[in-house]
This record gives C-alpha cells, sequence and structure tokens, in this order.
C-alpha cells in the first residue's frame, strides 16, 4: 500500500466524503418497497400512509381477491398520500394494502403500434396482443427546450382545401379547431388524418361516447387512415385520471416517432374534456375552484401538455387539437385558454354548417399565425382577396337579400357578388375528397385572377 492511500485511511475528512458518497449512491437505488394500508375511500380519492411516496408515482391497491388497482399519487395532506384511483374501485376497502412501485406511470413505444387502437395504458383494445419492439416511456416529459427548437419553415398540407388555401398550417404548428356539439370536429379531424402530408398519426380520443369510438376508426378514418395511425382511446365512462392521461399517451407516443425522426401528426379531440377530467382531479384533492369551476392546475396543465408538440432536431409533431365550445361561447375560460397557448385557431360555424356548407370553417374569424412566414407572396395576396370578397359580401348580405341593394351601386359588392358561388365551391368539400397542395393553391390564385 502506497503512502498516500495510508494518509487517505486515516483522513477523517476522505472518509466522511467518501461515506457520504456512498450513501447518495444507495439512496438512488432504493432496495426497500414500502407498503402502506388505505385509511379513507372516498369516490375515487384514497387518503393512505406511504413512507417516500412521491407525486406522480404509481401504487397498487391489493383487494381482498388478489386483484391490483392502479392508482397515481396525487398530493399530501399533512403525512397522508393522496392517490387517485386509475380505474374502478371495486373490492377496494378501509385497509386495503397498497404496495408502491416506485416509478410513474409509464407506456409501451414502438413500431408495433402502428395501425393499432389501444387504451390510456397502451393496452390492445382488439383482444390483440401487441407485436414488434416495445419498451416502456413515462408519460411525463418536459417540453423541447425553447432556444433549441427550429423555426416552422414547411408547408404542412391537410388535403382539405379551405385549410391548406387560406390558413395555410406549418409543419410543427399547433393549431385548435374551436366548434361547439355536432358541427363537424370528428369528421374534419378524420379528412385530414387520411390526407394530411405526415409521416405518422398519433390520435387521442378523450371522453368519447363509445358509440362514436368505432364510427371514428372505420368511417372518419378509414383502413388506410389507420395503418399509418395509432388511435388512444378513454371513453367518457372512464375515470377521470384514465381521461386525463390520454393525451398524455398519445403525445408520449408521438415524441417516440419524432425522435426517430419522423413528421408525427398528433390529433386530440377533445381538450375540453381533458380540461374537465382536470378539474374533477383537482377538485377531488382539494383545490379551490375558479372560473366555471376549474381549478388553477387546469391552466397550469394545458400549456406544459401542449408544448410538448412542435419541432425539434429530429423530427416534428404537429398538432391539431379540438376544442368543444360550451355553448358555442368562444370565450369561455379553456377556449380562451387554449387559444392563447395555440399557434392559430379555425372555427367550425353552426350557422355555416346549417347551410349544408361542410366543412363549416369559418374562414374570416380563423387565423393561422405561421401563414405569413410559409406562404409565397402571390399565394396569401390570394387568399387576402378570398378573404377581402367573403367579408364585403357578409357585410352587404342583408341588403341583398331583401332587395334594397342594386346592382351597379358599388363595384366591389358586385364583384363580391358574382365571385361567392366560386368561393364557396372551393370552400366545400366531400369527405372522401381529397386536394393536393399544388391543386389548392392553383385554384385559389385562378379565383384571385378572375376577380381582379
Amino acid at each position: 500500500m502506497s503512502e498516500e492511500e495510508k494518509i487517505k485511511l486515516i483522513d477523517p475528512d476522505y472518509i466522511k466524503n467518501l461515506s457520504f458518497a456512498i450513501d447518495t449512491e444507495l439512496s438512488k437505488n432504493e432496495l426497500r418497497r414500502w407498503t402502506g394500508y388505505v385509511n379513507k375511500v372516498v369516490g375515487l380519492l384514497l387518503e393512505a400512509k406511504l413512507p417516500g411516496a412521491m407525486v406522480g408515482e404509481l401504487c397498487h391497491i391489493i383487494t381482498d381477491h388478489g386483484e391490483k388497482k392502479a392508482a397515481e399519487v396525487v398530493g399530501f395532506k399533512g403525512d397522508i398520500s393522496l392517490l387517485l384511483l386509475l380505474e374502478d374501485g371495486k373490492g377496494v376497502h378501509q385497509g386495503s394494502k397498497i404496495v408502491q412501485s416506485g416509478r410513474p406511470i409509464e407506456v409501451l413505444v414502438g413500431e408495433g403500434l402502428l395501425g393499432r387502437v389501444i387504451d390510456t395504458f397502451g393496452r390492445p383494445l382488439d383482444g390483440r396482443e401487441l407485436e414488434g419492439s416495445l419498451y416502456p416511456k413515462a408519460l411525463d416529459a418536459s417540453p423541447p427546450n425553447a432556444y433549441g427548437r427550429p423555426r416552422i419553415d414547411t408547408v404542412f398540407s391537410t388535403g382539405v382545401r379551405a385549410i391548406d388555401g387560406i390558413l395555410t398550417l406549418g409543419v410543427g404548428q399547433r393549431v385548435g379547431i374551436f366548434a361547439g356539439s355536432g358541427v363537424g370536429k370528428s369528421t374534419t379531424l378524420g379528412m385530414i388524418a387520411r390526407y394530411g402530408d405526415a409521416d405518422i398519426n398519433v390520435i387521442a380520443l378523450i371522453g368519447e361516447r363509445g358509440r362514436e369510438v368505432q364510427d371514428f376508426i372505420e368511417v372518419s378514418l378509414g383502413e388506410e387512415g389507420l395503418k399509418k395511425s395509432v388511435v388512444v382511446v378513454a371513453t367518457s365512462d372512464q375515470p377521470a385520471m384514465v381521461r386525463l392521461k390520454c393525451l398524455y399517451t398519445a403525445t408520449t407516443i408521438a415524441e417516440y416517432f419524432r425522435d426517430q425522426g419522423l413528421n408525427v401528426l398528433l390529433m386530440a379531440d377533445s381538450v375540453t374534456r381533458l380540461a374537465m377530467s382536470a378539474r374533477d382531479v383537482g377538485l377531488s384533492v382539494g383545490e379551490p375552484p375558479t372560473m366555471k369551476g376549474y381549478t388553477p392546475s387546469v391552466f397550469a396543465m394545458l400549456p406544459r401538455i401542449l408544448e410538448r408538440a412542435g419541432r425539434d432536431k429530429s423530427g416534428s409533431i404537429t398538432g391539431i387539437y379540438t376544442v368543444l365550445v360550451e355553448g358555442d361561447d368562444f370565450n369561455e375560460p379553456i377556449c380562451d385558454a387554449v387559444r392563447g397557448i395555440l399557434d392559430g385557431h379555425i372555427i367550425l360555424s353552426r350557422s355555416i354548417a346549417a347551410k349544408n356548407h361542410y366543412p363549416s370553417i369559418d374562414v374570416l374569424n380563423s387565423v393561422s399565425r405561421i401563414f405569413t412566414e410559409i406562404a409565397e407572396k402571390e399565394h396569401q395576396d390570394a387568399a387576402g382577396f378570398i378573404r377581402n370578397m367573403m367579408a364585403t359580401f357578409n357585410n352587404a348580405e342583408d341588403l341583398i337579400a331583401i332587395g334594397a341593394y342594386e346592382k351597379g351601386t358599388d363595384p366591389r359588392i358586385d364583384k363580391a357578388v358574382l365571385l361567392k358561388p366560386v368561393i364557396d365551391s372551393f370552400l366545400q368539400q366531400g369527405i372522401f375528397e381529397t386536394c393536393g397542395f399544388e391543386e389548392t393553391i392553383n385554384l385559389l390564385v385562378d379565383i384571385y385572377r378572375q376577380g381582379k
């Protein structure tokens, strides 16, 4: 043994530092598995003493019949841990044993998910086992670094003329589709999923009616759309935590494919039901209600999950999120919050849908914040001209309808009346009708040149 080594062995500071380093390393590899017991059950909320529990940790409640019920730690009240069940609470009672996993909730990701319909926890809903290489990934992740995000400079073609022509989206953009119930949100999503210019689709159906899930998969999405898609489903009858985690699962899967260098289209229907689920969770753990009963954690959660979409150095996630507008009030709290977070909004109008005009996009009240950065000059001029003609016609529509307007009074109104059928024909599109981006721009420019 060298003299230096002998000195280290008797140096108290060296021994102290070495002991601290060993304790630190051991703490990272906890060998004990803590257990606890249910103290109180209120609905899906459980209270228990769980030493060392962490927020977001997955735990399992063992029933008397040996079943394992998953629950997540969501907060603390003194030395009591608060957990929310991720499934029904049948068989859970006061005194049920709780086993901590020491890990957050994870989902399997990989190529084997393509073409499959899964639940929030990655379990297939068609009864067939998942195939291919899959590995677990935690649902919670940080958004890409704001400083390192590449700029959005490439057009994302949706195959929908009204969007591609006048509300052009970019690869990596996040946009919301805002509409009341029964105005065509899911149908529009299905069109974009089938004809959109993406390598992979990841679709989250949050709080949907059970009947509508199969309709969306078979009719709106179709066999061709499903082949390049992963569909994550949490129906309205499932617990709030399951519905809340649905978009987290979909976003985690989309991030996996983005990391492989692919351009992913992430679609969610709807963010409003996600917010409602988060509100239920917040109220369960004792958060104070604020606007329309929504808890503060809802408004903290929205930017955290929506910011995870976008471009990074590997690939991109183009996010399209539907927002169910309660009572057709586009200024209600969730609409207002989501509109402020996203890079654009597409409004679907009930009055336009009532005229059998589909997709029922209210072009004048919709906007893409990336449009001027990715569209060519002539494209921008043509889109601006169309908007101008539509606004001119709308302002004079009542006069025209009652016969109070005489032709020749205003050349701009005359031109708008002449172009109205042409513009409507351009904006209307059948569910199974697609239109390439170049073709869309050519049609748009033709209308522009015709009206000049």
